[in-house]
C-alpha cells in the first residue's frame, strides 16, 4: 500500500481538516501523554545508570590497575624496622614507580568509616600499609613477593586483582543493564502507543468510512492519525525529560572516586543526551501509528 501522505513534511505541515478525524479528548489521549512523560522520565534514569556505570568502570579500572599494597603486621618494636626495609626493597624493584607509607592519619582516614573518628590506633594492632604505584611496564610480582617474604616476614603483597576485576565487571554489566532497561523502555512505548492509535482507529471506523465514500485516501486518513499521535508523544516525552532532568539536578554531585549513588547523574557533555530522548520518542510514534494504521485500515477496507 503506497502512502505518499505519510512523508516526513506533510506530516510536519498542520491540517486543520485532518486533525478532526482524529478525537481530541478520550483515554487515547491521556494513554499517549501518560507513557510517553513516564517511558521518557525513566529513560533519563536509565541513561543515568548506563553513563555513571560506564564512568565508574573505567575509573575503577584505570585507578586500581596500576595500584598495589604492601600490608606488614609486625610486633610495635619491629614495625618501623620492617616497613623501613620494605620500602628499600620497593625502591629497588623494577617496574615500581613510587611507594610510600602510609601516615596514622591516613590510616585513621581508611578505618573511619567503619570504626568511626574516635578510633584509638595507637592502642591497636593495625597494620602499616605501604602504597605502591606501578610503571606502565609493571612489576614482576611474584619476584617480589617473594623477596618480601625473605627479608619482611611480616609483608603481604597485595595487588587488588582479587576484587578489582569484580568490581568492573559488576560495574560493566550494569552499564549494560541499563542500555537493555531502555530498550525495553522503548518497546513498552512503542506498543503502548500502537494500542492506542489501533483503539482510536477502530472507535472511528464509521467517521473512516464516511470520509473513504467521499473521497479521501487511505495517505490522508492515516497521515492525520500518525501526526496527532506523533505530536502528543513528543509533548509527553518532553515533560517526562524535563521532570527527569529536574529529579537528576536533585542527586547529589560526586566526584569520579566517589561512590555509585553519589555519581548517578550525567557529566559534562552527556546533559545533552536527554535532550535527544524527545525526538527519539516522537519518531517510535511515528512509526508504530503508521504500522498500526496500515493494519486497521487495511481491515476496515
Amino acid at each position: 500500500m503506497n502512502w505518499p501522505g505519510l512523508s516526513p513534511r506533510r506530516l510536519l505541515t498542520a491540517d486543520p481538516g485532518a486533525d478532526r478525524i482524529v478525537p481530541p479528548s478520550g483515554f487515547t489521549v491521556w494513554l499517549t501523554l501518560f507513557t510517553a512523560a513516564t517511558m521518557a522520565f525513566l529513560t533519563v534514569f536509565a541513561l543515568a545508570l548506563s553513563l555513571a556505570s560506564g564512568r565508574l568502570a573505567t575509573s575503577w579500572g584505570a585507578e586500581l590497575a596500576r595500584a598495589s599494597t604492601v600490608r606488614i603486621s609486625a610486633p610495635a618494636g619491629q614495625l618501623a624496622a620492617q616497613t623501613e626495609t620494605a620500602l628499600r626493597v620497593l625502591d629497588q624493584t623494577p617496574g615500581v614507580e613510587s611507594a610510600r607509607a602510609l601516615t596514622e592519619e591516613e590510616a585513621q582516614a581508611l578505618l573511619e568509616p567503619w570504626f568511626g573518628p574516635d578510633l584509638p590506633l595507637g592502642q591497636l594492632p593495625v597494620p602499616q600499609l605501604i602504597e605502591i604505584r606501578e610503571a606502565a611496564s609493571g612489576f614482576d610480582a611474584a619476584g617480589l613477593r617473594l623477596r618480601l617474604q625473605a627479608e619482611v616476614p611480616g609483608a603481604v603483597l597485595d595487588e587488588h586483582a582479587r576484587w578489582r576485576r569484580p568490581l568492573v565487571s559488576a560495574a560493566s554489566r550494569l552499564r549494560g543493564i541499563g542500555w537493555i532497561s531502555i530498550g525495553l523502555i522503548g518497546a513498552t512505548m512503542t506498543a503502548m502507543v500502537t494500542l492506542a492509535a489501533h483503539a482510536a482507529l477502530s472507535a472511528n471506523a464509521q467517521v473512516i468510512a464516511v470520509l473513504r465514500l467521499v473521497g479521501a485516501t487511505d495517505g490522508y486518513i492515516a497521515r492525520a492519525f500518525v501526526r496527532r499521535f506523533t505530536l502528543r508523544t513528543l509533548i509527553g516525552a518532553g515533560i517526562g525529560t524535563v521532570l527527569g532532568l529536574g529529579a537528576m539536578l536533585l542527586m547529589p554531585e560526586g566526584d569520579t572516586s566517589g561512590g555509585f549513588l553519589t555519581s548517578l547523574r550525567f557529566a559534562g557533555w552527556h546533559w545533552i543526551l536527554p535532550f535527544l530522548v524527545p525526538p527519539l520518542a516522537a519518531t517510535v510514534a511515528c512509526l508504530a501509528t503508521a504500522a498500526a494504521a496500515r493494519r486497521v485500515l487495511g481491515q476496515l477496507a
